[in-house]
Parts: structure tokens; C-alpha cells; sequence
């Protein structure tokens, strides 16, 4: 493959399904991580503050960084980030949460673990 035909930007997208077992725990660190931010305006700050303790999803989204993803991954530089999180109903038995499935986006080859 050459290289002058081949982009040099890769969209990587990650789906997590995650189950919180202490929502007080949860809740409390990412108060923590809002307390530690030295430069976060106080308005900023309130405002966070509402947020991760009114809604578990949002405590969890103050806490996951997509740049922690590939700090660390050598030749790469992370461009642009987005992320949600959101409550949910899940069954891990049914067909709809079947991670293997095809989503039908895209031409790429995609990479599964397990």
C-alpha cells in the first residue's frame, strides 16, 4: 500500500458497556478530579460539580479521558476527541449488544479482541 494513497488519520472507534457497582465511589472520584483541576473556573467548577453528582453517566464521562488511550501509544498523536456516556438497559444475551456483529459502517478492517 503506498503511502501517498493512504491517509495519514485513523478514526478509531471504542464502545463500552461498563457496570457500576458503587455509584458513591464513582461519584466521589470524579468530584475528586473536579477539586484537583487548578484551572477550572469556579462557575466551571460548580457546574461539573452538579453534573457528576446529579448523573452517574456523567461522573463516569468526567472520568474517562479518550488521550489516556494512546498516550502512550508510540508514533501517534491524538487530533480530536469526542465522547458520551449515557445510562442504559443492557442484556448481554441479547443479539442487539453482539459485539462481533458488523455494524455495516465503513470500509475498514476492524480488530476484535477474544
Amino acid at each position: 500500500m503506498s503511502t501517498e494513497k493512504t491517509s495519514r488519520f485513523v478514526r478509531l472507534r471504542v464502545e463500552l458497556v461498563v457496570e457500576v457497582h458503587d455509584e458513591d465511589a464513582l461519584t466521589r472520584a470524579a468530584l475528586g478530579r473536579i477539586a484537583a483541576d487548578p484551572e477550572a473556573p469556579d462557575t466551571e467548577r460548580a457546574h461539573a460539580e452538579s453534573a457528576v453528582t446529579e448523573d452517574t453517566a456523567e461522573a463516569l464521562a468526567y472520568l474517562v479521558d479518550p488521550f489516556d488511550l494512546v498516550r502512550e501509544v508510540a508514533g501517534v498523536e491524538l487530533e480530536q476527541a469526542s465522547w458520551s456516556s449515557e445510562q442504559i438497559d443492557y442484556d448481554p444475551d441479547s443479539p442487539e449488544w453482539d459485539l462481533d456483529e458488523d455494524d455495516g459502517e465503513g470500509d475498514g478492517e476492524e480488530a476484535g479482541i477474544g
